[in-house]
């Protein structure tokens, strides 16, 4: 079965790694705590990391909803049905894992975590490179030059 007719891969790696990182934050912040930035900035980053992250579940679930609204699946081992190019996705081309990310990014500032920051950094590239690059040209041979077009306007994270 090709890229085209399955999906662009067998194994939800993204929710993983996103799930793996925040774990390994809690952990790594618990045994090997880094230094953080102290008052009154401390309280700064608190009120920015939760805006940040209330704003980045509310982008992934506007991407879930965008993506059901064009009845296609966000499921990896599924082919796309539909090139959705509105709603967050006329911002980034992976307005989920983006959201994953700030979400992560969020959660660090607001806890006073470093982990979370750098975890987060890790859980992008891994996600980038086990996701996305085969994501991409599974969306290229299903939608030829109308993908080709959207990757232009639009940047693949921000």
């Amino acid at each position: 079965m090709s890229v085209v007719e399955s999906g662009p891969i067998h194994f939800p790696w993204p929710p993983v790694f996103y799930v793996a990182a925040i774990l390994a934050s809690v952990l790594l912040s618990w045994w090997l705590p880094l230094p953080w930035i102290g008052e009154p900035l401390d309280g700064m980053f608190f009120v920015a990391g939760i805006v940040l992250a209330i704003a980045a579940v509310a982008m992934v679930i506007m991407a879930i909803h965008t993506m059901h609204k064009a009845k296609t699946s966000i499921r990896l081992d599924r082919p796309a049905a539909h090139l959705v190019q509105n709603g967050p996705y006329a911002m980034s081309r992976n307005p989920i894992y983006l959201g994953n990310t700030l979400f992560m990014i969020g959660l660090g500032l607001a806890a006073g975590m470093l982990w979370f920051i750098i975890l987060a950094i890790v859980a992008a590239f891994l996600t980038q490179k086990l996701a996305i690059e085969y994501e991409e040209p599974h969306l290229e041979q299903r939608f030829g030059k109308k993908y080709r077009d959207y990757c232009k306007r639009v940047r693949r994270w921000i």
